[in-house]
């Protein structure tokens, strides 16, 4: 049997149970690692109050650390509470040691006042933070308060606080909104800012209005640990620590007078509604909900109008048609863009004409000067987008043209959801040769996970070579399935083993999807 992966928690206990460590040990629990608390503080507190703190003195820090670095090294550290200037530097000297040793994610919770108003830091800890915690940490989870205090500015734009911290040193920052004033702007979500190497942007979910949020923050910043220690890349792990967070929020509970804590656990892996969104470029001001897109079903791509055609012809025919055209070398501007027009309008002619929908794929300008009705873009096409882009766009979708996007990733997943598209492709599903790219293989357990979390339809796409697999896609969950090779020299022969694959994948029993989809990316 699999040994769980291995956090360290250094961080405080509190006596009401509700954040530092308690909190920390029930987010770990929730994601299925096993967590070893190490103690850099002791609060005397309840749901109203601390009234004492005592600092654990670093030599017993030290030998809490030492005693844990051989028997259960960690995957992963989380800091909180950590008491002292001199406890700072003991960690950071650990942190060393053990990326000596093997890799190491540090995420740091920088906890300098409780949400009671008692202060946990004084400058000479702040001047620890800024010197030797945020150079070696791998993501940190400041509130927008906190933030402030490490730049030692007043600074309010959340995006530029986030740069302001990478560049002294953290390689991912997400500063985390939940506990900030509601803001005016969007009363009903909450937003944090998340500035990675993958990715950036505003990472909301809908606002859980509860008076019980007692440990949110440590929630959150050991939930992302457990999930860098699982895998996932720092922007994925954001965006299950977000999950973790806003469940634990739904399930918090009342004890004593003041704010109760939140209670992290299991199940929130799976649940749609907790899947967030990731914006492209301002903070949203409202959920945007999605509209259901018809079932794309047996879909075949193609990078011709000769092969779309060949395609159309063949019966039993495929139910979407995707037109995927690169531009051949060594050819103009304006060659290129009217040998791409006419295979469009060629494609477009032939696909209505077999009653089959055509999506072209990203070259969506003369995509809808040709008069295509659906498109499909990939990640990197959005991240190009201008804003006339987007009006341009929203007007031709307000307008009925459908729209697919790609995603690899949880990150990308949230980014595709927030535009409401009518179809989520989600792959590689087996290891493909059609395009490089840095993802590992969804496989059938992250394509149902896919199915069950997006908010739109979702076609399996990557490695399709037999029919037997397009069946295994079908009986995912699925709505859709890509062929590409698969389709051979001559489609009118390929077509009907991969109609009949597909029927028969839908016929049967789908399987539960599972509680965590696996990490894509190295």
């Amino acid at each position: 049997m699999n040994q769980p992966p291995v956090i360290w928690s250094v961080a405080g206990t509190d006596s009401g149970g509700g954040a530092g460590l308690s909190a920390d040990q029930r987010a770990a629990d929730a994601l299925g690692v096993h967590l070893c608390p190490v103690v850099a503080a002791v609060t005397a507190q309840n749901t109203v109050a601390v009234t004492h703190i005592h600092t654990t003195p670093p030599e017993q820090l030290d030998a809490q650390l030492a005693a844990l670095a051989d028997d259960l090294p960690p995957r992963a550290i989380k800091t909180g509470l950590v008491g002292s200037a001199a406890n700072a530097r003991v960690l950071a000297r650990w942190v060393d040691r053990l990326r000596q040793r093997g890799p190491l994610d540090l995420v740091v919770d920088p906890v300098l006042r409780a949400s009671t108003g008692a202060a946990f830091a004084d400058a000479e800890l702040l001047a620890v933070y800024r010197n030797e915690l945020l150079p070696r940490a791998s993501v940190i989870t400041p509130n927008q308060r906190e933030a402030q205090a490490l730049l030692g500015t007043a600074e309010q734009d959340v995006p530029a606080q986030a740069g302001a911290l990478r560049a002294l040193g953290a390689q991912a920052v997400c500063i985390t909104g939940g506990d900030a004033a509601t803001p005016a702007l969007s009363p009903t979500l909450s937003h944090d800012w998340l500035d990675t190497p993958h990715a950036r942007g505003w990472l909301s979910l809908p606002r859980v209005d509860t008076p019980h949020h007692h440990g949110t923050g440590c929630t959150f910043a050991s939930a992302l640990a457990a999930a860098l220690a699982l895998g996932w890349v720092a922007a994925d792990a954001a965006v299950l620590a977000k999950m973790a967070t806003t469940h634990a929020l739904r399930h918090a509970r009342a004890v004593g007078s003041g704010a109760g804590p939140v209670a992290a656990r299991a199940g929130f892996g799976n649940d749609p509604t907790l899947l967030p969104r990731l914006s492209l470029g301002e903070q949203p001001v409202a959920w945007r909900e999605t509209r259901q897109g018809r079932d794309p079903g047996l879909y075949a791509i193609v990078d011709s109008a000769e092969r779309a055609e060949a395609v159309l012809r063949a019966r039993p025919g495929v139910d979407t048609l995707q037109l995927r055209m690169k531009r051949p070398a060594n050819i103009d501007d304006t060659r290129w863009s009217q040998q791409l027009h006419d295979a469009i309008v060629r494609s477009q002619r032939a696909a209505d004409a077999a009653g089959v929908t055509l999506v072209v794929n990203d070259h969506w300008h003369t995509a809808l000067r040709a008069g295509a009705r659906a498109l499909h873009l990939g990640q990197e096409d959005l991240l190009t987008l201008t804003p006339v882009d987007h009006a341009t766009l929203q007007a031709a979708r307000d307008r009925g043209v459908e729209l697919g996007l790609s995603s690899h990733s949880l990150w990308e997943l949230c980014r595709a959801a927030a535009l409401a598209p009518d179809l989520i492709a989600c792959g590689p599903v087996w290891p493909t040769t059609t395009k490089n790219m840095p993802w590992h293989p969804q496989g059938l357990d992250n394509l149902a996970w896919w199915a069950h979390m997006a908010p739109a339809p979702v076609a399996g796409i990557g490695g399709v070579l037999a029919p037997e697999q397009l069946a295994d896609i079908a009986a995912t969950g699925a709505a859709g399935g890509c062929v590409v090779r698969g389709l051979g020299a001559d489609p009118a022969l390929t077509l009907p083993a991969w109609r009949a694959a597909w029927r028969e994948g839908l016929a049967r029993r789908k399987p539960p999807p599972p509680e965590l989809p696996h990490p894509t990316l190295a």
